[in-house]
């Protein structure tokens, strides 16, 4: 039987459950949300993308929960695409805000020091391990992590003197036509024609779909001798690159996380080889993994490392660090604007003060085990489950077509139109949840990482009602 929604809602300090948003009622609409949604189709661009699936128009939020403008209320397992680390409106976040706006701190510096900004960074580098921290420089980069990414590219070729990059199948790294470069998904670029020269893909260890045909530790270890024949062979067609970019755990790909042994190769292969390895930690970054930082997980160190989403405390923010070595910019050789984003500096600060002193990662962590333990009850009832992955609060569901018959190691073929019904079945019962992956077929996790286990019985409650309702149409 479901959960219901309301035991999900805060509780006043009385114990009595009330609105299940806290923020002020006083605010009235004069059109419905079917009509925002018209307009939204009539003017906006084409190019929209959560709308199409999640039609909703919002008016507020708070933590776990936001309410469209008709009163219907749902979980947020979504979170700006992990940028919400705290969930919707914070009160460390709304704090800093309202502290920038009545102190006469100026909003906007360019890339001029103030102490809003020199705090930010002591904070960024004291969440980064020391091995890698000590010796790092940061740019401050566009609002977006794409621009972050760019940045990287950039540098890692003046530093080099060198112009391929190696990406891998599957990667996301943004939507600029540099990211887009070395993005493992072909549709955004096929309409685009040329982009930058010199990306360069190569198998990443879908352990699920394993490229190579293996399984286990088989996987790893030829996905590991390729990687070394690429950097090694003279004759393997790939000059020396200036740089492979990797991200620890593919969120857009499908939530698939490299195994710790072959990030640990990767790195040993790139160090060998006198290749800066780049680490894109753009949504996996913050506590969400059960580590401050994705790759922290395998105990490596890499050259660079790119940040955004949850680094602004939910405001438009992106930085590049990296090792000091390769500091070869000239002035002006990365600017934007809006890189002197003082609120989004003050609001991450917060978050990363909130996210260190409250213990946020060992807490992810343990959610992440509650929630993937429960999908993994699901995946024993529904064979339709095909693959629960990830790790902390990024997970994945991969949904398959178990009627069809498996491949040599026993993997159905990937199923994007029933986690699509089970994506709209959710957002009817009043979860927000979002789809990935080749086919679009993985079901995504992606929750506030101040999510409660009341609240992931409800979401686990939904998803089950849902995968039933999907199966049967």
């Amino acid at each position: 039987m479901m959960t219901s929604l309301s035991q999900c809602y805060p509780s006043t300090d009385s114990g009595n459950t009330k609105s299940p948003l806290l923020l002020p009622q006083n605010v009235h609409y004069q059109f419905h949300d079917n009509e925002m949604l018209l307009r939204q189709q009539r003017y906006e661009s084409n190019a929209r993308t959560y709308p199409r699936r999640i039609p909703l128009a919002l008016k507020r939020a708070e933590g776990v929960l936001v309410e469209d403008i008709e009163g219907r209320v749902y979980i947020d397992c979504l979170a700006g695409a992990g940028t919400l680390a705290l969930g919707h409106n914070h009160p460390v976040v709304i704090d800093s805000i309202q502290l920038a706006l009545s102190s006469g701190l100026p909003l906007h510096t360019l890339d001029l020091t103030t102490p809003v900004k020199d705090q930010f960074m002591q904070d960024v580098l004291a969440m980064l391990p020391d091995d890698f921290s000590r010796d790092a420089k940061i740019q401050f980069c566009s609002p977006s992590g794409t621009d972050a990414v760019e940045a990287a590219l950039k540098l890692a070729r003046i530093a080099t003197g060198r112009s391929t990059v190696i990406a891998f199948h599957g990667a996301y790294h943004g939507m600029s036509q540099g990211a887009l470069s070395i993005m493992g998904d072909r549709e955004p670029k096929d309409a685009l024609g040329a982009l930058l020269n010199g990306a360069q893909f190569l198998p990443y260890p879908y352990m699920y779909r394993c490229p190579f045909g293996l399984g286990g530790e088989q996987a790893i270890d030829a996905n590991l001798h390729y990687l070394e024949t690429v950097l090694t062979d003279t004759h393997s067609g790939v000059v020396t690159p200036a740089a492979v970019v990797v991200e620890a755990i593919q969120g857009e790909g499908g939530v698939i996380p490299a195994p710790r042994r072959w990030l640990q190769g990767l790195r040993e292969l790139t160090a060998r080889a006198g290749v800066p390895l780049i680490i894109d930690e753009v949504q996996s970054g913050f506590a969400r993994t059960g580590h401050n930082f994705a790759f922290e997980d395998a105990g490596i160190t890499p050259d660079m490392v790119v940040l955004s989403k949850a680094i602004g405390g939910s405001l438009p923010l992106s930085v590049l660090v990296y090792n000091s070595a390769l500091d070869h910019w000239k002035p002006g050789a990365h600017a934007g604007t809006f890189r002197g984003n003082q609120m989004a500096m003050l609001a991450g600060s917060a978050t990363m003060n909130f996210i260190q002193n409250e213990h946020i990662a060992a807490h992810a962590a343990s959610m992440g085990h509650y929630l993937q333990e429960h999908l993994q009850g699901l995946q024993h009832q529904y064979p339709c489950i095909g693959d629960i992955r990830g790790r902390g609060l990024m997970l994945g569901m991969e949904m398959v077509d178990n009627k069809a018959a498996a491949d040599h190691l026993g993997s159905f073929p990937a199923d994007g139109k029933l986690a699509a019904r089970i994506q709209a079945h959710c957002l009817q019962r009043g979860l927000i949840i979002e789809v990935g992956g080749r086919n679009g077929a993985v079901v995504r996790f992606l929750p506030p990482l101040i999510i409660s286990a009341e609240q992931i019985d409800c979401i686990v409650d939904i998803v089950r009602d849902a995968i039933a309702a999907s199966i049967e149409q």
